[in-house]
């Protein structure tokens, strides 16, 4: 195809190209661009900290690491990944053309997008040891170092091959915008529309809507044993046998995990919902015609997109241990207060 030719909106015959985080300079840029590094740095810096720190407390509170447990930390470590990339997304809105070479070009969006693949692919891995748990009646799984090493395998080795065509086809073009010399933008340059379009349908099926099914099929599942644990324990009216103890037990540790990835799950689909509806849209600006979405649109959306990371670890911590922060941070001190109070009706030590 002949470069020569670009237009306004970087229109080349009958083909637009998007500069997703390149944009046209005008007189508000050096005012907006110090508000988007504020507002993603902020991402990025919480979102550094809650991931590590979650890391550690897991880490801290699971002395004998489960299936689970390892999974979960894969999310944080995707997370971290994920943010990874803001400091090149920064360094393009400051210099408008893209001035990091085509080794960052072709890694950038597919970095994003594999994180993505990888935290929705977890957190189905993660519904599916569950499941087999309470059918094997284990509380707390021995750590099997086979079965987790294939399945984080798998994992990222299938987020990162079916991610590849969005690094190939991911390059470096000079264009024209309006008012400015010629300028180089990091944008997708697909062979042809039809490999384009099958491509983005078959990973939104592989990556995302599979990976929900699964989830929505295990704790679907795990409800449907609860149920018949606690109705069964009605049922009988007496105290429940060991195995029945145990089971219900299971049941509703498993519980408190399924409201936790439910969550998780809910506020992964809200934050990543804008970015496939604007990848989809651009995908569509060849049918559409005239497309009125500029890269600071982009950028806000990919913000927000990685805000999700900064959620994630917190959103963990809150509905599955609540206040053990607390006792992490300050174990010294409430330690001991409890000790007190369990040994005698008074607290000892305190003056009137």
């Amino acid at each position: 195809m002949d470069t020569n030719h670009h237009t306004h909106f970087l229109h080349l015959r009958n083909f637009t190209y998007f500069s997703f985080f390149s944009g046209a300079l005008n007189s508000d840029h050096v005012a907006i661009t110090i508000f988007e590094t504020l507002v993603i740095t902020a991402v990025f810096l919480v979102s550094v900290a809650a991931n590590v720190a979650a890391a550690v407390l897991l880490t801290w509170e699971r002395r004998h690491l489960a299936n689970k447990t390892i999974l979960t930390l894969n999310l944080f470590v995707a997370d971290l990944l994920f943010v990874s990339m803001i400091p090149l997304i920064v360094a393009v809105r400051w210099t408008v053309s893209w001035t990091l070479g085509f080794t960052a070009c072709h890694i950038v969006l597919y970095v994003i997008c594999m994180s993505g693949c990888v935290t929705i692919t977890t957190l189905a891995s993660i519904s599916v040891e569950r499941v087999q748990a309470i059918l094997q009646l284990q509380a707390v799984p021995t750590l099997n170092c086979r079965m987790v090493t294939a399945t984080l395998f798998f994992i990222w080795a299938f987020s990162a091959i079916a991610l590849i065509p969005l690094s190939l086809f991911f390059t470096v073009i000079e264009v024209d915008f309006p008012r400015q010399e010629h300028i180089h933008i990091c944008t997708l340059k697909w062979p042809d529309t039809t490999v384009e379009i099958v491509w983005s349908v078959t990973l939104t099926a592989l990556c995302f809507l599979l990976p929900g099914f699964i989830i929505v099929v295990s704790y679907s599942k795990i409800l449907q044993i609860y149920k018949r644990s606690k109705l069964r324990l009605r049922q009988r009216g007496s105290q429940p046998q060991v195995g029945d103890s145990f089971e219900y037990k299971v049941s509703r540790k498993d519980m408190k995990l399924f409201r936790t990835i439910l969550v998780l799950v809910l506020s992964f689909l809200i934050m990543w919902s804008p970015i496939f509806i604007t990848t989809f849209l651009i995908l569509a600006r060849n049918f559409l015609g005239y497309l009125d979405f500029s890269s600071t649109m982009f950028f806000w959306v990919v913000t927000f997109t990685l805000a999700n990371s900064a959620l994630n670890p917190i959103l963990y911590f809150v509905f599955q241990f609540k206040n053990r922060w607390r006792r992490f941070c300050c174990g010294s001190v409430v330690e001991p207060l409890r000790k007190v109070h369990r040994g005698s009706g008074r607290t000892q030590g305190m003056h009137p």
